[in-house]
């Protein structure tokens, strides 16, 4: 634990992640937020659960423009601004979905997916803008892998402590109170991160040639980043099939309520592991090693199929969770090492995108197979993308090696 203190006593370190994070505890309370201002608004589970996924679906696909305008202009000139539109947008879909309790409410459906799309297209990117700022603050490589690591455990953490939060807030107020705890939280977070006295590497040129060329480069994926974003979708394929899997799992043993302990362990695992995994110093390169990490994670979730009981289930889910979070911080590296200096976000973004795209992915796959076909070949299939990723990366570096 001494290496993440001498990561947190670097200058203007606490301070600017102190800010992320209160801004990112949005991410953790908005979902659970909106789902049930707009079932109490309209009064149907459908509306909300279609008002849900078009907010994520656009907060994920433009994750990487949004990032690169970022890239472009810095933090005070485009962060600031997403964050002051995203949060009036949730603002306004408070107000409109307050006081109307019951089925056969006044909200229409247009008017909460409207508002839903728009604020989703306008979320800020604070995880990848705070990554580049960690790689500004953190020169040195290994403590940059120990920032990254510090990094993901506590986004985890937030989005464990996010539902949490909701609930606490919804036993006292209506559910649009939560959508405006969202939206304060996100532009008080925000703003205090964009004062961050830490210098952001904002992308420069001049003239017409060079404002095309910022202009490509807005629009395009950096050149490198294809092993890092294959194997943040393969984790998230696996992560969202697994949740889906637990589910289903705990109904066949006749212990529904055993998902949480489960997921719980899931979580637990990646924070002990993104922790151990940060405090070493790897002498082995990032990618080879990145490539190995899925594996484990492959081969930890395929055995987990075998899993006699629950508790036997939960074991399993913390030792596959022991590779999640290194997986990611590995595949967030790597980004880094890839990217221009004036872009770091953008690519960070692309991960980012990579892994929520997966779990949506990996949640449908599953909503597929579960039911068609036995459970303990499900999970081999939820563990195949790892595997691939695995084998991809790892046929690639041989590759480059001979050549």
């Amino acid at each position: 634990m001494h290496s993440y203190a001498a990561v947190l006593r670097t200058p203007h370190a606490l301070s600017t992640f102190g800010a992320a994070l209160l801004g990112r505890l949005s991410y953790g309370t908005v979902s659970l937020s909106l789902a049930l201002a707009a079932k109490n608004a309209s009064g149907s589970l459908a509306v909300a659960g279609t008002a849900l996924a078009l907010f994520g679906a656009t907060s994920v696909v433009l994750s990487p423009v949004r990032a690169a305008l970022v890239d472009r202009y810095g933090p005070r000139r485009a962060l600031v601004p997403m964050a002051v539109v995203y949060a009036a947008l949730l603002t306004v879909f408070a107000l409109v979905t307050r006081d109307h309790p019951g089925a056969g409410a006044g909200t229409s459906a247009v008017t909460l997916g409207t508002l839903a799309v728009c604020a989703g297209a306008c979320t800020p990117p604070l995880g990848p803008t705070m990554r580049t700022l960690w790689s500004q603050l953190m020169p040195d490589r290994r403590m940059l892998q120990r920032a990254y690591s510090l990094d993901g455990v506590a986004e985890e953490l937030l989005l464990v402590a996010g539902p949490l939060l909701v609930g606490i807030l919804v036993a006292y107020a209506e559910p649009a109170a939560g959508v405006a705890v969202s939206a304060a939280l996100v532009l008080v977070g925000t703003v205090a991160l964009a004062l961050s006295p830490v210098p952001f590497p904002v992308r420069r040129g001049s003239g017409r040639r060079g404002s095309a060329r910022r202009e490509r480069t807005t629009r395009t994926r950096p050149r490198g980043l294809g092993q890092p974003v294959l194997a943040a979708a393969g984790v998230g394929l696996c992560l969202g099939g697994l949740d889906l899997l637990a589910i289903a799992f705990t109904e066949e043993q006749h212990r529904p309520g055993a998902v949480a302990w489960i997921l719980a362990a899931l979580s637990a695992g990646s924070a002990v592991g993104g922790l151990a995994y940060g405090a070493v110093s790897w002498r082995s390169a990032a990618r080879p090693r990145l490539a190995l990490i899925c594996a484990a994670l492959g081969a930890a979730l395929a055995a987990a199929g075998l899993a006699p009981n629950v508790y036997a289930l939960g074991a399993a889910a913390a030792v596959a969770g022991l590779f999640v979070a290194p997986a990611l911080t590995t595949a967030y590296l790597i980004a880094d090492e890839t990217a221009a200096p004036d872009a770091r976000t953008q690519a960070g973004a692309w991960v980012n995108t990579a892994v929520n795209a997966g779990s949506s992915g990996g949640t449908a796959l599953v909503g597929v197979l579960v039911g068609r076909l036995p459970l303990s070949l499900c999970f081999v299939l939820v563990a195949a993308p790892a595997l691939v990723c695995a084998a991809v990366t790892l046929h690639g570096e041989n590759h480059r090696k001979r050549h």
